[in-house]
């Protein structure tokens, strides 16, 4: 049966270059507001302003697909618990927005342990003080510019992998203010290049690892479906026997305390948040634990997205729903095949995987590739 037709990306447009400098003050301008009322008061806004963008009638499709997404996620919520969720994924989202503008000036030498608790991070800093290959992974959950930013103002001087903006002189803005603390900032268009001799010297390179990986990616289980991610991960960690650290920065709720943190976090102001984090581990894993599996790659990429699964499950109202996450499918799925032995054998060698656990992704990918046939 032949491929269904697939859609041409058209590549965006770049801004015209005379209104590249006048945007990029216009939008750093816009942060003045959340300076003169306080971060306490500025997030209330900010997620007030997400709720009704959430709800509006052009960003229905989004939210519909956010509602999907968590349906296969949290197939045991009810419909409205899911809509409430799928609504604080832009909650998050506009208050990262409020953040940003505060997080040059909060977090340093001096004031961060007001805003972090380091939870069970001792294993990952054993490797990072190492100095051998390390690659630190985090997904769209909690504050993903945050635990990069902070690792490198601690000390351990990294590399990490981002989308330039399009506004270049909005973009030279935030680079320089990251690089300040000593994260490096690597386009993504350029890092199959441009990390493996950091990588190599021992420098630790970070990656957003959730998005989709298209048609050619490694489909692992995540959340019970099979999904695409991408391989240059994998292959990098392989090619430099590189330990893989994963983790986020969970934002705490108001009045939450962390038992690990040795001192009381900053004050909540009439009860807002005040970007108080907890920058904790899911995973961390070497090669020792997929060299001696029939299919490494296969491994360590359904490991890694495994410690995904887990920060999302941890804070499921602290993740991007709105996003594309299932959007590419296995070949045998779009050819209408059926689902491949050596992909069950992969799925049953997972230690983590039960044999309900295996038979779920079976499932659901039958349901997929009927749905492709259509």
């Amino acid at each position: 049966m032949p491929k269904p037709p697939t859609k041409t990306k058209k590549p965006k447009k770049p801004f015209p270059r005379p209104l590249q400098t006048p945007l990029s003050l216009a939008i750093r301008l816009a942060f003045t507001p959340a300076f003169a009322m306080g971060l306490p008061t500025a997030t209330n806004l900010a997620r007030g302003m997400a709720r009704l963008y959430a709800a509006a009638p052009f960003n229905r499709k989004r939210l519909l697909r956010a509602e999907e997404h968590l349906q296969i996620a949290f197939p045991e919520w009810e419909p409205e618990r899911r809509r409430e969720y799928a609504i604080r994924g832009y909650e998050h989202l506009f208050e990262l927005g409020a953040e940003l503008a505060y997080t040059t000036r909060q977090i340093n030498h001096d004031g961060w342990l007001r805003h972090l608790s380091l939870t069970h991070i001792e294993p990952a800093v054993r490797h990072l003080l190492a100095g051998k290959p390390c690659i630190l992974i985090t997904a769209h959950c909690g504050n993903w510019e945050l635990i990069g930013y902070s690792i490198a103002m601690l000390g351990f001087p990294m590399h990490a992998v981002y989308r330039p903006l399009d506004l270049k002189p909005l973009d030279e803005w935030v680079r320089t203010s990251r690089e300040r603390r000593g994260l490096t900032l690597v386009n993504k268009f350029g890092a199959v290049r441009a990390l493996p001799p950091a990588v190599a010297a021992g420098i630790p390179a970070g990656f957003v690892a959730d998005q989709n990986g298209g048609d050619r990616g490694v489909f692992v289980p995540f959340f019970g479906r099979l999904t695409s991610t991408y391989k240059s991960i994998g292959l990098m960690a392989m090619q430099f026997n590189a330990t893989i650290i994963c983790g986020c920065a969970r934002r705490l709720a108001p009045g939450e305390q962390t038992a690990r943190h040795p001192l009381p976090l900053g004050p909540v102001l009439d009860g807002a948040p005040s970007m108080r984090y907890a920058v904790e581990t899911t995973d961390v894993f070497g090669p020792d634990e997929w060299n001696t599996h029939p299919d490494p790659l296969f491994y360590l990429t359904a490991r890694y997205r495994r410690a995904i699964e887990m920060m999302v499950r941890r804070a499921p109202e602290q993740y991007l729903w709105m996003h594309r996450l299932w959007r590419s499918r296995p070949a045998h799925e779009r050819l209408g095949k059926p689902f491949p032995d050596s992909l069950r054998r992969k799925l049953e060698l997972l230690p983590w995987m039960s044999s309900a656990d295996v038979e779920r992704v079976i499932d659901r990918s039958a349901r997929d590739a009927s749905e492709i046939m259509c």
